[in-house]
């Protein structure tokens, strides 16, 4: 099958057509490609480039391609390379010369630039609104564990204690900027490049804003060779699905220590773990285990890209095939965790009373004292040395902060009065911590009614 007209004499080998073809993994674009060559042909009809009773036919029998696709009624052949030619052929191979009338004005390069772009268009909307799904779930369980304690950790020890509902919150943030990120980046993806061609634009008289309009995008391309030869707006969207990913995997490790024996803070749910080949008495965290490693995956996509890009001459190669298998993984996986994360979150069982427990250690409020200190007029670094002395006074004879006398205590912070001795309740430290964005009762409390307001309100 000779697709490039006249000049080559010889057909391409098989091989080189399995090393050639994109249609394995470009077929998804099959919608975006149809609504691209309907609102393309309108616009030669009307600017009078082909026959208005062409440009219908070619519509009504792209609507008759799309359903044929949808209803899996379509057949593949690596031969036609992409989802490009396989809809052309389509075409021509009903309407004949008709249906050649297709490509007029257009290159492969800037057609499958349009494609791409309306294709993460619909992707980065769909994922914005699963994140936002998400932090849903978050602010719902915060809101469910709005006064359970437990340890805050800086350095993986033991810190000061918090409200799990703040540690939740702190998510709900960071899924916050990177639907944000993700919304910022579907601007420089809502640009419309058809008509640039293959590089330089086209001779006919194109109407490009027309299609511009009918395709909704905010405006069209500047420049021609810029815009078939960009892939900035695919590296930008990975770079958001991989800081997205990142999230995922952080809150993935929190949930992995939080199920081990030695925390025991909470317990996933059976429908998301699983159990050993060898030991009976194993229950795994695997979904947040693959999350860590899936994360990576994200991460060589990004890599891949990057890597790709680099260097390349202008305006089109060859070599930008290979882009939309990296954007393609990186979102499926992204998309992957946005639908398992959200039911996981919900069924997790909190031990409140583990939490508790382990929040309840005095030496979390050890700053609580050195506060106090300041209060009462002793700089900082001298209130943070008397009570680091203080605790190791204690350490060395084996007792809690909360086991010594006043008199003791006044052994290494002279200033101790008799309140000292009631700091060590971390709710009461808790409390205490009325600033806005801490993890006050009183400020988680202003974060969840902040977040029910932005959904009530649609964000």
């Amino acid at each position: 099958m000779a697709l490039w007209g006249g000049r080559f004499a010889e057909e391409t080998r098989r091989d080189v057509r399995v090393y050639s073809e994109s249609i394995s993994f470009d077929r998804r674009l099959y919608k975006h490609d149809i609504a691209g060559s309907k609102a393309h042909v309108a616009m030669l009809a009307r600017q009078g480039i082909i026959p208005e009773s062409s440009a219908a036919a070619i519509r009504a029998e792209l609507d008759r391609i799309a359903a044929r696709i949808d209803a899996g009624d379509f057949a593949y052949d690596i031969a036609l390379e992409d989802i490009h030619m396989h809809v052309e052929n389509a075409l021509i191979s009903v309407l004949g010369a008709e249906g050649a009338r297709v490509h007029s004005g257009r290159s492969r390069n800037d057609q499958v630039a349009l494609d791409f772009r309306l294709y993460l268009r619909e992707a980065a909307d769909r994922l914005v609104a699963a994140i936002r799904g998400f932090q849903r779930e978050l602010v719902a369980k915060a809101e469910q564990e709005a006064e359970t304690i437990m340890p805050g950790f800086t350095h993986l020890q033991h810190a000061q204690a918090v409200l799990l509902a703040h540690h939740l919150l702190a998510y709900v943030e960071m899924f916050d900027r990177d639907a944000e990120r993700l919304t910022d980046c579907r601007k420089r993806i809502n640009v419309m490049p058809l008509g640039s061609g293959a590089l330089a634009g086209s001779t006919l008289p194109l109407d490009r804003e027309f299609v511009c309009r009918e395709l909704g995008f905010e405006r069209i391309s500047r420049n021609s060779m810029d815009a078939v030869a960009d892939r900035d707006f695919a590296i930008e969207f990975v770079g958001a699905l991989a800081t997205a990913a990142m999230h995922f995997s952080r809150l993935s490790e929190d949930l992995i220590l939080w199920s081990s024996q030695e925390f025991d803070f909470i317990e996933l749910s059976d429908a998301f773990c699983t159990g050993s080949s060898l030991m009976p008495q194993k229950k795994n965290p695997d979904v947040c285990e693959l999350t860590r490693g899936k994360t990576a995956r994200v991460y060589g996509a990004l890599t891949a890209l990057l890597t790709l890009c680099k260097g390349l001459p202008m305006t089109y190669n060859r070599d930008l095939q290979e882009d939309k298998v990296a954007v393609f993984d990186a979102l499926d996986t992204v998309e992957l965790m946005l639908r398992v994360y959200p039911p996981m979150i919900r069924e997790m069982r909190v031990k409140r009373e583990n939490m508790a427990r382990a929040a309840a250690d005095p030496a979390l409020m050890a700053t609580d004292l050195a506060e106090k200190l300041v209060e009462l007029g002793v700089p900082f670094r001298d209130a943070h040395r008397r009570v680091g002395a203080f605790v190791k006074y204690c350490k060395d004879r084996d007792r809690r902060l909360d086991e010594v006398t006043l008199e003791e205590m006044r052994e290494t912070i002279p200033e101790a009065t008799a309140e000292f001795l009631t700091m060590f309740d971390p709710q009461a430290s808790i409390a205490k911590r009325k600033l806005p964005g801490g993890t006050g009762f009183a400020p988680v409390r202003e974060q969840l009614e902040f977040w029910k307001k932005r959904f009530a309100d649609g964000l």
